[in-house]
C-alpha cells in the first residue's frame, strides 16, 4: 500500500514539476515560435497581433513589454555577428549595409537583464545618421568614441544589436523574409 502512495506521489510530483519547468523555460528562455531568421538577425513578425503564440504573450505580458502591431512596423535584433561569434561589449564592430525601406528606424544596444532586455548603450536613428554622398553608411559599435556615427556601449559582457523599423512594409512575414539587412563585421576585440 505505501509503496504504491510512493509511486504516485512520485509521478505527480515528475508531472507538476516537469510542466511547470517547461512552461517556466519557454516564458523566461524565449524560445522563438514564429522567429524569421534574416542572416544575424531575428524578427518576430507575429509579436503584437493576435496570431502570436500564448508563450510569446505571456513573455511580454511578464517582461512589461508592448510588442510593435504589423502596422507599426517590426523589431530585429541580433545577439551574433554575421559569423555567428556572440557579440561581446569588449569588442569593436561595424554594422554596414542596407537597411529596409521605412519611415523611421532606430538601432540601439541591449543586455539580458530583469527578465528582458535592458539599455546597454546609446542609439542612432535614421533622420541623425551621416550619410556618404551615395546615401551608404557604416555605424561603428564600441564602448571607444569612434567619428561620425557612433553607437556607445556600455557595461560589460555580451549584448545585443536591436534594428527596429516603423511603419514598413517588411512588417509582415512573407516580406521579412525575403529582407535584406545590415552585416555586423567584428573589427578588434580588448
Amino acid at each position: 500500500m505505501i509503496h504504491k502512495i510512493f509511486l504516485i506521489a512520485f509521478a505527480l510530483s515528475i508531472a507538476i514539476g516537469g510542466g511547470a519547468a517547461s512552461a517556466w523555460m519557454m516564458i523566461d528562455r524565449g524560445f522563438g515560435f514564429g522567429a524569421v531568421d534574416v542572416g544575424a538577425w531575428t524578427a518576430f513578425p507575429d509579436r503584437g497581433t493576435p496570431a502570436a503564440d500564448p508563450y510569446s504573450r505571456a513573455r511580454f505580458a511578464r517582461q512589461g513589454y508592448l510588442a510593435l502591431g504589423q502596422a507599426e512596423g517590426i523589431a530585429f535584433t541580433a545577439a551574433r555577428d554575421t559569423l555567428g561569434q556572440p557579440l561581446s561589449s569588449s569588442c569593436t564592430y561595424q554594422v554596414e549595409g542596407p537597411i529596409p525601406p521605412s519611415r523611421l528606424w532606430t538601432l540601439h544596444a541591449a543586455r539580458q537583464g530583469n527578465g528582458g532586455l535592458v539599455p546597454a548603450g546609446g542609439a542612432l536613428n535614421s533622420l541623425a545618421i551621416l550619410r556618404r554622398e551615395d546615401g551608404s553608411f557604416d555605424i561603428p559599435v564600441s564602448r571607444d568614441p569612434h567619428p561620425g556615427n557612433w553607437l556607445r556601449l556600455t557595461g560589460t559582457g555580451e549584448f545585443a544589436l536591436v534594428l527596429a523599423l516603423y511603419d514598413t512594409a517588411v512588417a509582415t512575414t512573407a516580406r521579412a523574409v525575403d529582407v535584406q539587412l545590415p552585416l555586423i563585421r567584428r573589427l578588434a576585440c580588448d
